[in-house]
């Protein structure tokens, strides 16, 4: 017998897009769309400026064991770094979706309850 697996149900992700730059506008925290990717499949990075030169570079990543998608901080270093890492996702994957927001103390609400 085998086990029935429910899969995650996915919001269009320029729908996503839209109502994360809406949460970060009322948290007062700039945000802007660096490239539009696939209107409703497209996957989305997340790159956190932390405006002295560091950034830190935010995407979803399954885990396995709990069949789940977390937010996972998958490279921090000098925004350079981060921007060539982008450059090198995106000649990949070019239905990605890149926003980078300004956080100082490096805040995304991406690990928000009800942030989708």
């Amino acid at each position: 017998m085998t086990e029935a697996r429910h899969s995650e149900a996915r919001l269009a992700a320029n729908l996503w897009v839209a109502a994360y730059l809406a949460r970060l506008a009322q948290a007062h925290i700039p945000a802007y769309v660096l490239a539009r990717g696939d209107a409703t499949a497209g996957a989305v990075a997340v790159k956190c400026a932390h405006l002295d030169g560091q950034a830190r570079l935010w995407m979803r990543e399954w885990d396995m064991d709990s069949d789940t998608r977390p937010w996972v901080a998958i490279q921090s270093g000098p925004e350079g770094d981060i921007d060539a890492a982008i450059a090198r996702q995106r000649s990949r994957d070019p239905d990605l979706w890149v926003l980078e927001i300004e956080s100082r103390d490096g805040t995304t609400l991406l690990d928000q309850p009800g942030l989708f």
